[in-house]
């Protein structure tokens, strides 16, 4: 396959995202959530390979863009499986996709409230046995000395952001949510600005949600 053509397959794809698809982590079969999908730069290679991918962001000119990407790769796409919508109050019913996948999202939570906020709702709309894979500002390591606390769960970060971060603490919450890990966590120091983790994480098979939300 030329460069170009593999550059049109997987677009800018994050690339620990591209990791999970080569692992075959995901299915046809699968009905899967792009949270936080912005112009589809995680969609493009799913929505040409004909996977049931759908996405929500509350940017409303990133919708639309996604939506002409999707009917551009693939004319028989739907295009309206990627609608506005925001990760506090996901416009899906209960248990209703297989798979969900979060990059470079959740560290804009507001605050730690915040942050619980959407992960609950992303444990809501997931399957027992569904995979949530995300990626997010982590502080695990070295650049812990380098930030400068700003309250809630954020952060001033060396590289000038201001961002919540994901404390070693929280893992063990989102077991208590009802996620277990399905691959150790991982984190990459990008040029002692910030550290990036990767999660990838299963709803627990035994949850069984009680409510719906229509």
């Amino acid at each position: 396959m030329e460069i170009q053509e593999l550059n049109r397959l997987l677009g800018n794809v994050d690339i620990y995202l591209l990791d999970q698809i080569l692992k075959g982590r995901f299915s046809k079969e699968m009905k899967i959530l792009d949270a936080g999908c912005g112009e589809g730069r995680n969609a493009a290679y799913f929505i040409q390979k004909g996977y049931q991918i759908f996405g929500i962001d509350p940017n409303e000119i990133a919708i639309q863009y996604c939506r002409y990407l999707a009917k551009s790769l693939n004319s028989g796409f739907d295009v309206h499986r990627f609608q506005e919508g925001k990760l506090e109050e996901i416009p899906f019913h209960s248990e209703a996709f297989d798979a969900l996948i979060c990059s470079a999202v959740l560290h804009f939570a507001e605050n730690v409230d915040n942050f619980w906020q959407m992960v609950q709702e992303i444990h809501r709309v997931l399957k027992p046995g569904g995979v949530f894979w995300f990626r997010m500002c982590t502080a695990f390591g070295g650049i812990n000395s380098q930030m400068e606390t700003l309250g809630n769960g954020r952060f001033h970060l060396p590289d000038g952001s201001e961002r919540f971060v994901f404390l070693p603490e929280y893992a063990n919450k989102l077991e208590e949510i009802g996620f277990r890990f399905l691959e150790s966590p991982k984190t990459v120091l990008v040029l002692n600005q910030r550290e990036m983790g990767v999660f990838l994480m299963e709803k627990h098979p035994k949850e069984n949600l009680s409510t719906e939300k229509a």
